[in-house]
C-alpha cells in the first residue's frame, strides 16, 4: 500500500511515519505539508492512502479531499486531525476512516485494514461481456452487460436494473439473479442486489442505518442489518 503523508507539522508527519515502519506491505511515498502539495503529489505519485490534516495553510484537508475525489485516480483519505468537530464532514467527503491525533498505533492499524478492504472490493474482478441481462422497453427488448450494471432493485413483481446506460426493467427476480449470478453479486437488502465489483464501502447515519457506497453511482442503497456482516466481510476482503 503506497502512502502519502499530509500534515503541516514536521513532528506529526515524522510520527505517522515511524507508525507506518512497522507495516511491512506499507510504503510512504511521500510527505507533504499543505493541501496544494498534497494536490501535486498525488497527480505524480499515484498514492493508495493519503493521510491527510485538515487545519493546513492555504488550502485546507477538507478542500483538499474535494480536489482528491476529481482525480482520474482517486486514492482513498484518512483524516488525521486533533479535532473531533470535523468527523461528520470527513465521512460525507467519503473518508475510509478518521483518527484523532496523537494518532494511536491501533487506531492507525485500524484504519489500514479499512484501506486494505476497500481495495481489495475495488480491485475485484470485474464481469466479462458475456454476462448478459435481458430487459424489456415498451414492445423491444434489451441485453444490458452485467458489467455495466450498479445495482439492482425489486420493483413490485419487476426488477429494475441501474446500470451506466440508464435503468430498465427484467422479470427476473432478485433470487434468479442470485442463481444464476450469485458469485458476481452481493445482496444488501432483501430488496437489492449489487454487482461485488461495484461496491466501495459503507455509511454509518446518525439514525443507525448504513447505507452502501458504489462505484459509478451517487446512489447510497441501504444495507439491512441481517445482510450487513457478509457486505462488511466482503469489504474487509
Amino acid at each position: 500500500m503506497r502512502v502519502l503523508i499530509a500534515d503541516d507539522e514536521p513532528l506529526a508527519r515524522t510520527r505517522l511515519a515511524a507508525l507506518l515502519a512497522h507495516h511491512g506491505d506499507v510504503e510512504v511515498v511521500g510527505s507533504v505539508a499543505d493541501g496544494e502539495a498534497t494536490i501535486a503529489a498525488c497527480s505524480t505519485l499515484h498514492p493508495d492512502l493519503v493521510l491527510l490534516d485538515i487545519d493546513m495553510p492555504g488550502l485546507r484537508g477538507t478542500e483538499a479531499a474535494k480536489r482528491l475525489a476529481a482525480l482520474p485516480v482517486r486514492p482513498q483519505v484518512v483524516f488525521c486531525t486533533a479535532y473531533e468537530a470535523h468527523a461528520l464532514q470527513a465521512f460525507d467527503l467519503g473518508a475510509t476512516d478518521y483518527l484523532l491525533k496523537p494518532v494511536r498505533a491501533e487506531r492507525l492499524e485500524e484504519a489500514l485494514r479499512r484501506v486494505a478492504a476497500r481495495l481489495t472490493a475495488t480491485s475485484a474482478p470485474i464481469p466479462s461481456p458475456d454476462a448478459w441481462l435481458r430487459a424489456r422497453s415498451g414492445n423491444g427488448e434489451w441485453r444490458i452487460a452485467l458489467a455495466d450494471v450498479i445495482y439492482l432493485l425489486a420493483d413490485e413483481k419487476y426488477v429494475a436494473v441501474h446500470h451506466v446506460g440508464g435503468t430498465h426493467l427484467i422479470d427476473d427476480s432478485l433470487r434468479q439473479l442470485e442463481a444464476a449470478h450469485g458469485e458476481r453479486l452481493v445482496r444488501l437488502h432483501r430488496n437489492c442486489l449489487v454487482p461485488r465489483h461495484r461496491l466501495l464501502g459503507l455509511k454509518t447515519l446518525a439514525d443507525g442505518r448504513v447505507l452502501s457506497r458504489l462505484d459509478g453511482s451517487d446512489e447510497t442503497p441501504e444495507v439491512s442489518r441481517r445482510n450487513l456482516p457478509a457486505v462488511r466481510q466482503l469489504l474487509r476482503g
